[in-house]
């Protein structure tokens, strides 16, 4: 059987088309991707981070008792920091989950699901939560277990502060080297991270805002192919003061109250 002459034609746009854009990433990868700097522990790289969380007022977002935000209007999220309870919505979708158990409860236009289909959602709420709450303010995870901080000499004298997490979270191993004007305070970052196939892709800090609790949180972050902000940012001492009515964790303590 003979193959069309417009066929072949289509059949040789395909893959001059397909080999293109193979060729194009390509090019992209070996413009961009950066090799993990080295650098040097302590004290000087751990005097750097305490500078840079003091820019940020740390001492007042260990006061925050609850915060709520949007990333990207995508997820929308609540955060109970004193239970370590998350809310979080997208879609149709609600889940809560206990951050330290990773148990939770998971609905559906509020209609309450079980099964696989509710542990399914829940893993993938908590795992929202994790990326979203890191977004908002990574800087207090600095002196976490299994965190890693050096000192690296950035172009024109600079000191930069790598940061490698070892454990905990999705994705442990992942580095992230950030630089801060005079005053401590970030302005951009660089991420070696095992979801993204180009290490050293830098994002920007900025519009940084004063919550009501005295915390400073950077709500954009811009960069080379995609922008990450977050909005709606909402803090209070307590859940009841950023959430008035009744406890919207009630059906997580239920849960929790049942596997005691």
């Amino acid at each position: 059987m003979k193959i069309k002459p417009r066929l072949r034609s289509w059949k040789k746009i395909l893959i001059i088309t397909l080999l293109s854009v193979i060729g194009v990433m390509f090019v992209l990868y070996l413009w961009l991707d950066e090799p993990l700097p080295s650098g040097k522990s302590g004290p000087e790289a751990d005097a750097l981070a305490r500078k840079m969380m003091r820019a940020v007022n740390i001492a007042q977002w260990d006061s925050t008792g609850a915060v709520s935000w949007q990333l990207r209007d995508i997820h929308r999220l609540l955060w109970d920091r004193t239970r370590n309870f998350a809310r979080v919505r997208w879609e149709d979708y609600e889940v809560l989950v206990d951050v330290n158990t990773q148990h939770g409860v998971a609905r559906e236009e509020g209609r309450m699901l079980t099964g696989a289909t509710a542990t399914d959602l829940v893993n993938e709420g908590w795992r929202y939560w994790v990326n979203d709450a890191f977004w908002l303010n990574p800087l207090a995870k600095l002196f976490d277990p299994g965190t890693v901080r050096q000192l690296v000499k950035l172009p024109g004298g600079q000191d930069g502060l790598l940061i490698t997490y070892t454990s905990g979270g999705v994705t442990p191993g992942d580095s992230y080297l950030w630089r801060a004007d005079e005053t401590g305070l970030p302005y951009s970052w660089q991420m070696w991270v095992s979801i993204l196939p180009i290490g050293g892709l830098e994002f920007s800090w900025e519009k940084w805002i004063t919550l009501s609790t005295g915390a400073k949180i950077a709500t954009y972050h811009r960069g080379k192919f995609v922008d990450t902000y977050l909005s709606e940012v909402k803090a209070a001492r307590t859940l009841k003061e950023l959430v008035p009515e009744e406890d919207p964790f009630a059906a997580l303590l239920k849960l929790n109250e049942a596997h005691q």
